[in-house]
Parts: structure tokens; sequence; C-alpha cells
């Protein structure tokens, strides 16, 4: 599946969190988890800052913070728990179906998150951002390969099996008839089997390989 880093600016879109954050630009704000309750957001944050008596002060008289709770303070640091409206930026976020990811980073108004989902949910993540107008800007894009994702449940079995009976081997230690007999199939079967496993790993691997300098990418 793709995996994106992203930064996303909640501080347009009257996200509390994200404006408090611009009146503290110098402190960093590591988001460890979020829980909607009653219509609200319970957010747990640890915050790094050079005077946490400011920000203390700050959820105090906010009208916006239903309740709060200093968990622990630390020398530049403070911990708090605080109950806060739902903002645009995670209600986009889990209108897209995917789960929140902890620890996210936020500074100066931006949140920066790594995300590993399906291309059809970020890309009604990103959907989400654009209808909302939320500004956003992907910072980075890669492909992982997750076999357990990438085959069914009988395919991954195949290749482990194959593998550690020594089919890829050179020579091979065994054959497909005997792998036939091991999973109490014919050869047609297994046949079959071995082709669809084979055949995702190769499209996966090809799709998402880059191509070295000098080389000519695979034609569509």
């Amino acid at each position: 599946m793709p995996r994106i880093q992203l930064q996303v600016n909640g501080a347009p879109m009257g996200d509390w969190l994200a404006d408090t954050s611009t009146e503290f630009p110098d402190a960093e704000f590591k988001l460890l988890a979020s829980r909607p309750i009653d219509g609200r957001l319970l957010e747990i944050v640890e915050v790094s800052i050079p005077d946490g008596d400011a920000l203390v002060h700050h959820l105090e008289k906010s009208s916006e913070v239903g309740s709060f709770e200093v968990i622990h303070t630390d020398e530049g640091m403070v911990l708090v728990q605080f109950v806060i409206p739902i903002s645009e930026t995670y209600a986009a976020l889990s209108a897209s179906g995917i789960p929140p990811r902890y620890p996210t980073l936020l500074h100066d108004g931006w949140y920066s998150k790594e995300i590993t989902a399906s291309h059809e949910r970020l890309a009604k993540y990103t959907e989400e951002l654009d209808n909302t107008d939320i500004p956003y800007q992907i910072t980075s894009l890669t492909q992982s390969h997750d076999s357990s994702e990438l085959l069914t449940e009988r395919q991954w079995e195949f290749i482990t099996e194959a593998f550690e009976q020594g089919f890829y081997d050179i020579p091979r230690d065994c054959t497909l008839t005997e792998l036939a007999e091991e999973f109490d199939i014919n050869i047609s079967a297994i046949s079959r089997l071995r082709h669809r496993a084979e055949s995702r790993i190769i499209q996966e691997f090809v799709v998402g390989a880059t191509p070295k300098s000098g080389q000519t990418s695979v034609p569509e």
C-alpha cells in the first residue's frame, strides 16, 4: 500500500488546537491520542514549550475547552488532556475511513502526518481536504509491499511452503508435484495457485519499482 507524509494546516479552518499552536510558535505539540466523546474530541497532547504556565493559562481562559487536566509537567514540557470541538481537519481524516496515527506533530498551525492506507482511502482523504479547502502539501509518497495484504491467505501459504521446501532454490530441492501432494490438490490446481501468487508479486514489484539512472521505465 502507499505511504504518504503530508502536512495539513488547520489554522485557517478554526481548528482550536492548530490556532493555539500559532500562539505558541516556539512550542512543539505532539498529539498522543484522540477520541470522539459526546460530539467533541478528547485529546492527550505533550507540549515542548519554554513557558508551560502560559499554555495552562491559555487553556483555563479558552471558552472552547470543555475541560482539561494537567497530567504531568517537567522542565520545558507539559502533558495535558482536554476536550475541544471536533475540527474539520480531524473530520476529514475520519470521513476517509483512515484511523489516526500517533504521535502526530503540530507546529505553528501545521500537522505533520504519516499515513499508510489504500489508494482509495488516500484519494478520499485528499478529496475531503480539497472539498473543505484545508491547505495541505504532500512531502513524500512511497509504496510499501505488505505480502499479507498483497496475497490471499492461500497464496501466501503456497509461497511460504514453496520457499521453505526449496522450490525457489537453484537447483530446486522440491517439485511442483511434491507441493501439490503437500497441499492435497492436483497438479493443475497447484499450478494455478502458483501462477496467481507469482503474478501478483511481480506486478506489485514492477509497479512499485523506481527505474535506476539510465534505465527506461516499464511501458504502460
